[in-house]
C-alpha cells in the first residue's frame, strides 16, 4: 500500500481564465502576461513554485500573435511527488510530443538553372529551325509621304 501512495499522482483538468489578467496590460504584452497568469494559476491550485509548460500549450498561447492570446484555455495538469507541476493542453497524449514534419523536400533548380537550359534548349531550336528552312529577311524602305498642298 505504501508503494502505491509514492507512485500516486495528483492530476487535475483545469480551464483556466486568461482574458482578465491579460486585459491589464498594453496590447503588444498580452500573451507574455496570459502565459504568467497561467503559471499564477497553477502555482496557486497546484501548491507548488516548480510549474512547467508544455511545448504544445505554449504554441497554443502564443498561435495568434503577442496581441491575441487566447480568452481562457483548458489544461491538464499533473503534480509528481516532488512537487513539480507539468501543464499539457487537454486532449494531448501524455509524453508524446507533436513532430514537425521534417520531410526533405525535393528542392525545385534555381532560376538561374531553368534559364540556362530554357537558352540552350531556344538555342537548338532556332538552329534547327535554320537548318532546315532558310530564312530569308526582307528589308522596309521608308517612303517619304508627300503633303498635298492646297
Amino acid at each position: 500500500m505504501a508503494a502505491k501512495k509514492e507512485d500516486a499522482k495528483l492530476e487535475r483538468v483545469y480551464t483556466v481564465p486568461l482574458r482578465k489578467e491579460y486585459q491589464k496590460v498594453p496590447r503588444w504584452r498580452r500573451t507574455k502576461k496570459a502565459v504568467k497568469a497561467l503559471q499564477q494559476f497553477l502555482e496557486k491550485h497546484m501548491k507548488s513554485d516548480n510549474v512547467k509548460l508544455s511545448s504544445e500549450l505554449n504554441e497554443e498561447l502564443w498561435k495568434h500573435g503577442i496581441k491575441n492570446p487566447p480568452h481562457h484555455v483548458k489544461v491538464t495538469v499533473t503534480k509528481d511527488k516532488d512537487g513539480v507541476v507539468k501543464a499539457d493542453l487537454f486532449g494531448e497524449k501524455k509524453g508524446t510530443k507533436t513532430e514537425k514534419v521534417s520531410e526533405k523536400k525535393e528542392k525545385p533548380p534555381k532560376e538561374e538553372e531553368k534559364v540556362v537550359t530554357e537558352k540552350e534548349e531556344v538555342k537548338e531550336v532556332s538552329q534547327e529551325t535554320k537548318a532546315e528552312e532558310p530564312v530569308t529577311k526582307e528589308k522596309k524602305e521608308k517612303v517619304p509621304v508627300e503633303e498635298k498642298q492646297e
